[in-house]
């Protein structure tokens, strides 16, 4: 039997990529959430909430990044240089939000400047982050090998919607998040946010989904060719589904639900962009197959993916584990 070890590790890769977006997701949006709650203590509790497990988020994006670079080298050094400017800001929103995080309980008479910091790197690498996504679903040129564009190439009004789609979306997750995080009077009002996010993001998506098919006729065959299309109608009734459950569970009162809700439509956005992508990794300039190092190299390193993935898996899940509940708002980060 013949193992096709590079369509394996493109799926590892996609399972990090997407765990790193559902996880850090919603705590970007707790920063992003910060101007709506103006009170010491709500955001005392919020950062509270998200304390345990923000930082070992960040996991997930070092597996992706460093992966794609061993195992899809091509990728990795065509990707790159067109994305250099959006990624290299979220990187530094993120270090600038994980300072933030640290400083603010080491001061009282600076800690508005920090609440600013926090809300300014979840918010900027939030925003880079969907701008780096919307650069890459449009289609990066490659010649011969390289990168054939420009500096500018990520800089167009569809990566712009999905900086802005990303934000909204990441804010509803925080918003979920908190509902169930959370209790009293913070949660009601995170459960009213929660609401106008909900159907913000949906337009996003929308709007999104729309557009993304008129980028290119691969995608465009993929989402309305036949008989395509009974395969991939499936993705948009998922999202009826959970927007369906995400509007119940908040009008229900309901905690857990809504934020569930909420990560399948993340799930089924990334579930859509496989649909477009696939079989490429560069779209639609090289295939997984075409990026892929020797399979000696993935083979060996997937040795080291069997053991690794289990075990950041083990601890994540530990670590939701032990801090599950709700928030004690007298008790927390400091």
């Amino acid at each position: 039997m013949v193992v096709d070890l590079p369509f394996i590790w493109a799926g590892i890769i996609a399972f990090a990529v997407l765990a790193y977006v559902i996880m850090d997701g919603f705590d970007l949006g707790v920063g992003i959430l910060f101007p709506f709650f103006p009170e010491k203590h709500d955001r005392d509790v919020m950062m509270n909430s998200v304390a345990p497990v923000w930082d070992g988020n960040e996991t997930w994006l070092v597996l992706g990044g460093g992966g794609l670079l061993a195992v899809f080298p091509l990728a990795y050094a065509t990707i790159l240089p067109a994305l250099y400017a959006p990624l290299i800001v979220m990187l530094l929103a993120l270090i600038f939000r994980g300072v933030a995080f640290e400083y603010r309980w080491r001061t009282k008479r600076a800690e508005h400047l920090w609440d600013l910091s926090f809300i300014f790197g979840s918010t900027v690498a939030a925003f880079s982050q969907g701008v780096a996504l919307g650069a890459l679903v449009q289609g990066i040129p490659v010649v011969d090998r390289a990168y054939a564009g420009g500096w500018w190439d990520w800089l167009t009004p569809f990566s712009l919607l999905t900086g802005v789609a990303l934000v909204v979306g990441y804010a509803l997750l925080g918003a979920t998040w908190l509902v169930m995080k959370t209790s009293g009077r913070l949660a009601i009002k995170a459960r009213r946010i929660a609401l106008r996010t909900a159907g913000a993001t949906i337009l996003a998506m929308g709007l999104v989904s729309l557009w993304t098919p008129f980028l290119n006729p691969l995608f465009l065959e993929r989402w309305f060719g036949w008989p395509n299309m009974l395969y991939s109608g499936i993705v948009p009734l998922g999202v009826a589904g959970c927007f369906y459950l995400l509007l119940r569970g908040l009008l229900k009162r309901r905690d857990v639900l809504p934020f569930v809700a909420a990560l399948g439509l993340f799930v089924l956005g990334f579930i859509g962009i496989g649909i477009s992508f696939y079989p490429y990794i560069v779209p639609t300039s090289v295939t997984i197959h075409e990026a892929a190092a020797p399979d000696e190299s993935l083979l060996f390193l997937l040795v080291g993916a069997v053991v690794l993935v289990p075990l950041i898996l083990a601890y994540t899940a530990y670590a939701y584990w032990v801090f599950r509940g709700k928030v004690d708002p007298h008790e927390g980060y400091h």
